[in-house]
């Protein structure tokens, strides 16, 4: 596992080096397939906000990417609580492939792009690009439901066809396919 821990706000010292470390290695036994790991430990400078120690991970795997955010008053605490949070996504994830009894290729991780001009009004200020893998949309829901969006493009394995899946108000998903 390749951990990157990275400060904002806050000078990333030694010792939570290492805690983050021994921490986040328990989920590398649950994964097993754990390719990198990014670590972003800010502190908020608002006087307003008493759980002002953030911690943030994104977790790539050869299945889905596991994202997570806590905050709390101590920064190992925040930790804790983050990796609680990954352990709870990863059975969750764990559980659903079981029930599906099928496996799937990861998804690669997004790549961002500069902020682009548009005519008008509007402006891109995020662009995100990655690979469109096939897969039907039950897996399509599972890996939204993973990284925690309320929308997810793939390519549908049985029609070949992009597809868009999303939460509906009501709870439900819907499915958006080209005619």
């Amino acid at each position: 596992m390749r951990l990157q821990v990275k400060g904002r706000n806050v000078e990333v010292t030694d010792s939570i080096r290492s805690y983050a470390q021994e921490k986040l290695g328990k989920l590398e036994r649950q994964v097993h397939d754990t390719t990198r790991v990014e670590l972003e430990l800010a502190v908020e400078r608002n006087p307003s906000i008493s759980d002002n120690q953030i911690a943030e991970a994104t977790v790539w795997t050869k299945g889905p990417i596991l994202r997570a955010k806590e905050s709390s008053h101590d920064m190992k605490a925040s930790i804790d609580q983050l990796v609680d949070k990954l352990e709870r996504q990863v059975t969750r994830y764990r559980e659903k492939r079981q029930r599906k009894g099928s496996r799937r290729e990861g998804i690669a991780t997004p790549e961002q792009a500069p902020g682009v001009p548009v005519e008008g009004d509007g402006m891109i200020v995020k662009t995100k690009q990655f690979p469109v893998k096939p897969m039907t949309p039950e897996e399509a829901v599972l890996q939204m439901e993973l990284v925690g969006h309320d929308f997810f493009v793939f390519r549908n394995a049985e029609s070949d066809e992009v597809n868009v899946v999303y939460r509906r108000r009501d709870g439900a998903y819907g499915l958006i396919e080209p005619q």
